[in-house]
């Protein structure tokens, strides 16, 4: 990994599961900020200005792909969204392209696999996907 840390903002309603990517992510040398809820993401995002923001789907109050939506329009320029899930993958893609996500990744992929797929997606330039083309596939 490069000097500078890839800043992640991991978003669930799941305690476990923030603790879980939390420790995992840092391990891999990702500077991790975790939230629990759906409201204020938009703020955070501005505030933190994180490189990733991982976002659970299925979020009570204002799902994932809503919570894209309002946190991009504050979001610096260059900060990708990855919708996160346990839901099936073709349910997932739909959603990642529907909602305009950069890409999704299926809570089953774990530790260096998560890792290296969100490092992947880091390096990817946003700008060589022409608009409207289908979120990357990363849980493969």
């Amino acid at each position: 990994m490069s000097e500078t840390k890839i800043r992640i903002l991991v978003v669930d309603d799941d305690q476990d599961q923030l603790v879980l990517a939390e420790r995992t992510l840092s391990a891999y040398g990702f500077d991790v900020r975790t939230h629990r809820s759906s409201l204020g993401v938009s703020n955070l995002v501005r505030s933190a200005a994180p490189d990733l923001v991982l976002l659970d789907v299925n979020i009570p109050a204002l799902s994932g792909d809503k919570v894209l939506s309002l946190a991009r329009a504050q979001a610096p320029l260059g900060t990708k969204f990855i919708l996160y899930s346990a839901s099936d993958e073709s349910k997932l893609r739909s959603l990642a392209l529907s909602s305009g996500a950069d890409g999704y990744i299926s809570k089953s992929v774990q530790g260096a696999d998560l890792a290296k797929k969100l490092t992947d997606l880091y390096k990817r330039g946003r700008t060589a996907s022409p608009a409207g083309s289908s979120p990357h596939a990363l849980n493969k």
